[in-house]
């Protein structure tokens, strides 16, 4: 596939869904099977909503070598056939990315959601050469994720502009940093889909971008669905007040809960509060406590979402 043809698959509302885990914290797949069914019927898995596994929310950071293709394969084989399904890759050196890429398209995800190599402390050259390399071993979409606050470089600008060659290079997850111009994102969202990952989805969206990242998606995707469609109209004002009236009363609840411990119990606890429970995450990581959760189903039932 081309550019042009992939930009097609990755936008929208790309749905990060957790990795459920058994009481043992080893990797449920009849749980993720069960899990992957409900989400296709809730909307997600289509052109304006893939499915993406293996991400930082659902703890891809913690599954070993033989865990992540696994979980691409049981959510692939779950899901009807054209189910659209992106991949995760944690960082790695370019020769290791190439193999887990072309391990992913044999697998059967669309595209991939790839950091910057922060452990490399690479330079703008670096991240030219590492993503125009894997780009030309495969045939499927990256996304590249401008993970930025882990103390690497900021992917500047005109790098990403300089890699309008590297064809399967179709989408950039989207932030900036204190000090640079958020808004520098309209020289390349011409060319490329810009993910909006910092809260900001109706500024992008008159920036030229083509999604952004919901935090709570996978409990409840009608909501984003919902929100993209006026997106998609340019019913900006409408956009902005649901995602300020429902975002608010949940963001309020999810700082405390990080701040108790890491942001993987966010999701774990959310999928409990609706009734959808993936398991605890992983040490040390804590999970939510029932009052905790309690807590999270009163804001919910406010907002609508359970009764």
């Amino acid at each position: 596939m081309n550019r042009e043809e992939i930009k097609k698959l990755i936008r929208g509302t790309p749905a990060t869904v957790p990795t459920p885990f058994d009481d043992k914290y080893q990797v449920d797949y009849a749980k993720l099977t069960d899990l992957t069914k409900w989400w296709v019927e809730q909307g997600l898995g289509t052109d304006v909503a893939p499915i993406k596994t293996s991400a930082a929310m659902g703890e891809g950071p913690d599954l070993n070598d033989e865990e992540w293709p696994a979980i691409l394969r049981t959510v692939v084989n779950a899901a009807p056939r054209g189910t659209k399904v992106i991949c995760a890759l944690k960082t790695k050196n370019t020769l290791h990315t190439i193999e887990d890429a072309k391990r992913a398209a044999d697998l059967g995800a669309i595209g991939l959601q790839i950091d910057l190599p922060i452990f490399h402390h690479s330079n703008q050259d670096d991240y030219v050469r590492y993503f125009t390399d894997i780009s030309d071993k495969i045939d499927i979409g990256i996304m590249i994720y401008n993970t930025w606050w882990f103390g690497c470089e900021h992917l500047e600008p005109d790098t990403i502009l300089r890699l309008k060659d590297a064809e399967h290079v179709t989408a950039i997850k989207w932030s900036a940093p204190q000090g640079k111009n958020y808004d520098d994102m309209t020289k390349f969202s011409g060319i490329f889909n810009v993910i909006d990952n910092s809260g900001q989805a109706v500024r992008a969206h008159k920036n030229g971008g083509r999604g952004y990242i919901s935090a709570t998606i996978a409990a409840y995707p009608k909501f984003d669905l919902e929100v993209w469609k006026l997106l998609e109209a340019k019913k900006y004002d409408e956009a902005q007040a649901m995602l300020d009236k429902y975002r608010t009363p949940w963001s309020e609840w999810a700082k405390k809960a990080s701040a108790k411990s890491g942001g993987y119990r966010q999701i774990k606890g959310l999928m409990r509060a609706i009734g959808k429970p993936a398991g605890d995450p992983r040490p040390p990581t804590l999970p939510c406590s029932e009052e905790e959760v309690a807590d999270l189903k009163k804001v919910l039932k406010g907002m609508g979402w359970i009764k």
